[in-house]
């Protein structure tokens, strides 16, 4: 999804009608996605003009800046697959509340995560430290040293279409982190939630 994201619209697309088969790990839905990412890697890799990264933009890292913190947060009991589910779905949010992505097209995004499988929210997400700031928002410190001094930061404009940035408003982090906690206690969410023995930190 996350290249998809970035790259090729038509690959969301594709990945939305085979959501259900992704799920359950069909074999040839599987190996279309498998392939069609690889592709994109390479393009990236062979088109991009930056083949060994050594500049400040890294598009492939999109959702990541704040799924290396929560993974940390967690112990890592948080998976990197999961937790870079939940990074693109605070990214998406992100990108709608600065107005870059319409509102339809976040919520694409956001159903087929859930669709797939993954959960968007975590507990760690609501964490803060001694002076009372957002932890996940350090992870934008960290990601800037992982970048090698300069912070980018990819979001999206629309689906297969991605944006780069170099700050990000706590505010707006902390507006997102709301919106996915009150998501994940809807209904639906909280009959998945009971499924899998996970149980978000409701907010108060």
């Amino acid at each position: 999804m996350k290249v998809a994201l970035i790259r090729d619209a038509s690959f969301f697309e594709a990945m939305e009608r085979d959501a259900q088969r992704l799920r359950v790990f069909e074999t040839e839905a599987m190996e279309r996605v498998i392939y069609r990412c690889a592709e994109l890697h390479v393009n990236h890799i062979a088109f991009s003009g930056d083949p060994f990264e050594f500049g400040s933009s890294r598009p492939l890292d999109f959702g990541h800046w704040s799924a290396h913190k929560l993974e940390q947060l967690s112990n890592y009991r948080i998976r990197h697959g999961e937790a870079v589910a939940i990074g693109i779905a605070l990214d998406v949010i992100y990108s709608r509340l600065v107005r870059l992505i319409d509102c339809q097209s976040a919520e694409r995004i956001l159903t087929l995560l859930e669709r797939l499988g993954f959960e968007l929210f975590a507990p760690e997400l609501l964490q803060v430290n001694a002076n009372g700031r957002l932890r996940i928002s350090e992870g934008l410190e960290e990601f800037r040293q992982h970048l090698g001094g300069g912070l980018t930061i990819s979001l999206l404009e629309g689906i297969g279409h991605e944006t780069t940035v170099h700050t990000m408003k706590t505010q707006l982090i902390w507006k997102a982190i709301v919106e996915l906690s009150k998501r994940s206690r809807s209904e639906v969410q909280e009959e998945r939630v009971k499924r899998t023995n996970l149980f978000p930190v409701p907010l108060t």
